[in-house]
């Protein structure tokens, strides 16, 4: 049975041996300070949404909103955490889910297509922030009411802004990198 000829090494044929990049490496731990100012600031807004859905008798919690706290208080340096595209993104987001949800009614399905268009509609408007994403599936499955629930999702966005504003100088980073 014939057998395939061996591939010449790159030295063997002459040729320059490429380097190969470097293999991505797990981030840095970061700094105490950086990192209790983080969890500290996450905590401390996600219970605030809580307090604050308990006084107004309405959900301000929900998950897609514990996902941007994550971002804004882990990563605030990132395109993701940014004012614009936290409160931007959840919006754009949440109309999506309501679109869909117009056209084809409640249900895993409109969730499906809701959550997929939202990540196109906040690229075109460069507000690009996936736990939003999320917020278009949960409209699109739970069919609140419009104006209460965007109502409530701006001040929770606005408070998980402020948050992140507050927890900035506690951790020595910088918050926000930009606004618009």
């Amino acid at each position: 049975m014939p057998t395939a000829p061996a591939a010449e090494a790159p030295e063997a044929s002459g040729l320059p041996e490429t380097p190969r990049p470097p293999r991505p490496r797990p981030p840095a731990r970061p700094r105490p300070r950086v990192l209790l100012g983080a969890t500290a600031g996450a905590v401390a807004v996600l219970v605030l949404l809580v307090a604050v859905g308990t006084l107004l008798r309405q959900p301000l919690l929900i998950p897609p909103l514990a996902a941007s706290a994550a971002l804004v208080a882990g990563a605030p340096e990132l395109p993701l955490s940014q004012p614009r595209s936290v409160v931007g993104g959840q919006l754009l987001s949440a109309l999506t889910g309501f679109a869909v949800l117009t056209v084809a009614g409640p249900g895993p399905w409109g969730a499906a297509v809701a959550g997929g268009l939202a990540l196109g509609v906040m690229a075109l408007a460069r507000a690009p922030h996936s736990p939003a994403a999320a917020t278009a599936v949960v409209v699109a499955l739970q069919d609140p009411p419009l104006w209460s629930f965007l109502g409530l999702l701006a001040l929770a966005c606005l408070l998980l802004v402020a948050a992140g504003l507050a927890a900035a100088p506690a951790t020595g980073r910088t918050y926000p990198a930009y606004w618009l």
